[in-house]
This record gives structure tokens, C-alpha cells and sequence, in this order.
């Protein structure tokens, strides 16, 4: 993933921590100087270590530093943030669960050598369950479920603080997929969580790995990475309230999620925003930063600038049709054709704000290309389409329109709750997956992918 906020302070921060580790060969140089770094250049290889650069409320510079995971079996060192969860409780669970799968995996290497059903009832009498006759598989399958039972009490220990001072959990962040093992446990969302618990605003993050390259090559001594992609991303996401696609000095584009408004609405309740959360997030960008908008609905890609001219330029590219964009949709039935072109005018009905009708006098044309993709099954047996669209205009419901109207498509995008038939809890499935554009200071040609979670 991309560095989600700027690096330069925090890396100048990770230099000079680099060389207090060679020089004192120790990570806990502030207090008794027993944690030799010479751990790092063992068999167990090297690790991750990160600076984060705050400051408090009095605009004071507070820096932080966190080490992935444990050190050498310690979570906690003098001087580093310490886990997200709590180190004893952690341990008790583990201690717990790690007894009892092992009865079972002891239990199922002797069954070839003595009774099944004297194993069984050996297990049950140490784990004060019932007796019973149970093959090899259901012993397995019982260790499997203890394992995951396990698992699900460790992830429960992970409360992530957030920017806006919610807490999330790490099934609230993966939903009902598994997160990977060490998931919370990487030098961002430690520093982030300690900081967000502190009431301190992160201006500068970097990572460097330090000691022995990793088996597969990957991190080199000295060298600075980014957040992982598949344990960080999704929890940073949630932590600092934008999934960052792209962040530098003039720009910004997130992966808007489905349900987030892109710019705030009328009243209390329709504040939540993409710039809301930006501004929180960057307290020095401009007032208005979105350049374009996404439905509510929709996801994907959305660019936003953190200076007036950055905006005024990129607002020029998207005025003057100079950006490309495309997006996915999963349609409802089968459609026949392979592609082709749907031109139709459409206006705000205004006695049902935000509904469109087409109309051919007073409506503005929107044009859109679109390009079948395949047919697939959606929940079961219920048949979908999947499809390309690539808006030339940028007409209010433009897509969604072109696929519901009997003149377009025909075929409302599935969760469509304006124009078709949504299911309760269903979403649009309707993502921005593609966006090129110029660097509004720079003037490189950018190009911006993020596929759809459907």
C-alpha cells in the first residue's frame, strides 16, 4: 500500500534511530540496555521498526517509535509503544487453547498404534467432555474447531482506537473472512493505536527493516517499506477513516467505500464525508477539497486536491474531459449484447429529489461505452452481468440510469435502491476501478487501479 501520510520527518527520525542501534547493539538504549540487537542478525532474522511523528494539542512535536510483533518473545520494551492487545491477556488464551489442541494432536498420532475408541475416551477424561466412539476425521475436526475458537478469542483482544476516537475490532474490519496471523501486531496501527489513545495527531510515519534480509529477500537491512497490504491496509483504512490509494504533496485519492457520502450533506446527520474525514485527517488541506464526486453508493476511486491550485487544475482536467474513468457493475440477468454505446438525456425529477427521469427536451445528454465482461451467478442461482462502463459525460445517476432505463440496458445495476429492486443490507454494486489523469504540479501521467470487492 502507499504511505499514508508523509514520510520525510519520521524517516530523518528512522536514520537517527538506525544509528543509535548500531551504536549501542541494543533497542532498549533509553533504560538498562539488556535487548541486544543481536537477535536481529540471527536465525530469527530481522524486523520492522517504525517512527511516528505526532503532535499534542498544544502543537508540540511528539515522536514515537514500535518495533512489528514481539521482540525476541517480548511485547513490551522501555521506551517502544507496547501491542494493541493486553500482553497477559493475550498469553492466558493461548496458554488455554494451545493445551488442548495439543491433546488432540497427540491423541490423533497414536490412533494408528492403539483402540480409537480408548483414545477417545482418553481425550474426553482430560478434557472433561463426554466419552464416545469418534473416528480420526471428527477428532480433527474437533482440533480445527478448538484452533478457530482460539483464534476468534485472540482477535477479540484487538481494539483498534481510531482517528475519530471509535473503536474497531478486527471483525469489524474482515467482516466474516479470516484476517491474516499477526494481523494488528505491525508497527502502524501500534503507533497509530497509541497515539489515537493519547489524543495526538499523526503528522509524519516510515518503517524501516533492520538486521538479517528475510527469507524470501523481500526486506533488506536499512531499507525504508510502506504498510503491508494485507494486514495493514484494511486496518488503517479503518483507523485513520480513508482507504489511501495515492498521497503526495498536491493530491489525494482514496477508495471510496459504498454508504460514504463524497462531500458533506445538509444537517447534522450527513456530515460524514470523504473531505470531512480528509480535513480531520490533513487539518491543512483547503475547505473543499474533492475535485469530483461518487455517488453515495457508489465506491472506487476518488481524487481530491490539498491545495487551491492543485484543484483548480485537476478540476480543469475533469471539466475538459481530459480524465479517463472506468467502472464495474454487476447487472441483474443475462444481456445478450457485447457492448455498444447508450447515449440518452435524462433531468432531476424535482417532486422526488435525487430520482432522474429521462426526458428528451429538458433533460442533458449523458454518453457512456460499455463492454460485457462475462455472466456469472450471484448468490446461488441468481444470474448476473458483469460490466465495463466508461463515462464520457458526468451526468447525476449517469451509469445507473444508462443500466436501469428501458432506452439503455435494460438491467437495473444489482442493490440499485432508486432505480431497481434492492435487497435489505444490499449495496450498489457499482465500483470506480480506473481514473488517469496529469499531476496537476508535476504534469506526469497517472494512472490509479483499485478493483471491486465483488
Amino acid at each position: 500500500m502507499t504511505n499514508p501520510l508523509p514520510t520525510a520527518t519520521a524517516e530523518a527520525y528512522c536514520l537517527q534511530l538506525q544509528q543509535k542501534l548500531d551504536e549501542c547493539r541494543c533497542i532498549d538504549f533509553e533504560s538498562e540496555r539488556m535487548v541486544s540487537t543481536d537477535y536481529l542478525f540471527g536465525p530469527a532474522r530481522g524486523q520492522m521498526f517504525g517512527i511516528l511523528v505526532c503532535v499534542d494539542c498544544t502543537g508540540a512535536e511528539v515522536v514515537l517509535k514500535a518495533f512489528s510483533g514481539q521482540y525476541d518473545g517480548r511485547w513490551l520494551v522501555p521506551g517502544w509503544v507496547p501491542p494493541v492487545c493486553d500482553p497477559e491477556r493475550f498469553a492466558e488464551v493461548v496458554s488455554s487453547g494451545d493445551g488442548q489442541i495439543k491433546s488432540y494432536t497427540s491423541l490423533l498420532a497414536e490412533l494408528p498404534e492403539r483402540n480409537e475408541e480408548q483414545s477417545v475416551e482418553q481425550l474426553e477424561n482430560q478434557l472433561g467432555g463426554q466419552s464416545g466412539d469418534q473416528s480420526g476425521d471428527q477428532l480433527s475436526e474437533k482440533r480445527k474447531s478448538l484452533s478457530q475458537q482460539m483464534q476468534r478469542c485472540i482477535h477479540e483482544l484487538y481494539q483498534f482506537r481510531c482517528l475519530d476516537q471509535s473503536i474497531r475490532t478486527i471483525s469489524e474490519i474482515f467482516g466474516s473472512g479470516s484476517p491474516p496471523t499477526g494481523t494488528g501486531d505491525c508497527c502502524a496501527p501500534k503507533l497509530l493505536h497509541f497515539a489515537f489513545n493519547r489524543g495526538l495527531h499523526p503528522v509524519s510515519m516510515a518503517e524501516f527493516f533492520y538486521g538479517s534480509p528475510n527469507r524470501s529477500g523481500t526486506r533488506l537491512h536499512g531499507h525504508f517499506y510502506p504498510p503491508c497490504d494485507d494486514k495493514c491496509k484494511p486496518v488503517l483504512a479503518h483507523m485513520l477513516g480513508l482507504d489511501i490509494v495515492y498521497r503526495d504533496d498536491a493530491m489525494l485519492v482514496v477508495n471510496k467505500p459504498s454508504g460514504l457520502l463524497s462531500v458533506p450533506g445538509r444537517g447534522p446527520a450527513m456530515q460524514d464525508s470523504v473531505e470531512t474525514r480528509m480535513r480531520l485527517l490533513f487539518p491543512g488541506c483547503i475547505m473543499q477539497p474533492a475535485v469530483h464526486r461518487l455517488d453515495m453508493d457508489t465506491s472506487g476511486l476518488l481524487v481530491l486536491a490539498f491545495t487551491a491550485a492543485a484543484h483548480r487544475d485537476l478540476g480543469m482536467q475533469f471539466m475538459k474531459g481530459d480524465v479517463h474513468k472506468e467502472y464495474v457493475g454487476l447487472l441483474e440477468g443475462l444481456i445478450e449484447q457485447e457492448g455498444g454505446v447508450i447515449e440518452l438525456p435524462f433531468r432531476l425529477d424535482t417532486d422526488n429529489r435525487p430520482y432522474q427521469i429521462y426526458d428528451e427536451k429538458q433533460g442533458k445528454r449523458g454518453k457512456t461505452v460499455w463492454k460485457k465482461l462475462r455472466v456469472e451467478y450471484f448468490r446461488g442461482d441468481r444470474l448476473a452481468t458483469r460490466v465495463r462502463f466508461t463515462p464520457l459525460t458526468g451526468r447525476t445517476h449517469q451509469l445507473r440510469l444508462h443500466s436501469a432505463h428501458e432506452k439503455g440496458l435494460g438491467h437495473s445495476i444489482i442493490g440499485d435502491r432508486l432505480y431497481g429492486v434492492a435487497e435489505e443490507g444490499q449495496r450498489l454494486l457499482l465500483h470506480a476501478r480506473l481514473l488517469t489523469c496529469t499531476h496537476p504540479v508535476t504534469k506526469e501521467p497517472l494512472t490509479f487501479t483499485c478493483d471491486a470487492n465483488f
